[in-house]
């Protein structure tokens, strides 16, 4: 299993724009298979600024993802926006379970 997580931080002024980007994404990424879930949060405290966090069942499902086109779309509304910073990793993740 795949996690990518992290954060981007664009000028707030581009806010609207990139939410609604994140909505669409959201949308055909979790129709995908192999897509397990797919999340952007604002952070409450900082404007602008947003975290990422996705599930994958396989790096094949993955790179598959970064091929679609509403990775493209995607990413062509990021490029419309000014980001300031973006910090995304991928984890490789061998067990998952619950909290005790």
């Amino acid at each position: 299993m795949l996690i990518v997580a992290g954060t981007i931080e664009i000028d707030p002024a581009g806010r609207v724009a990139l939410e609604a980007a994140f909505d669409r994404m959201r949308e055909a990424s979790l129709a995908e298979a192999g897509c397990l879930d797919y999340q952007a949060y604002a952070d409450r405290s900082r404007q602008g600024t947003y975290f990422i966090f996705e599930k994958w069942r396989t790096q094949d499902d993955l790179t598959v993802h970064f091929g679609t086109s509403h990775m493209a779309e995607f990413g062509a509304a990021l490029g419309s926006v000014a980001v300031r910073s973006m910090q995304v990793k991928k984890y490789v993740i061998s067990t998952e379970g619950d909290l005790p």
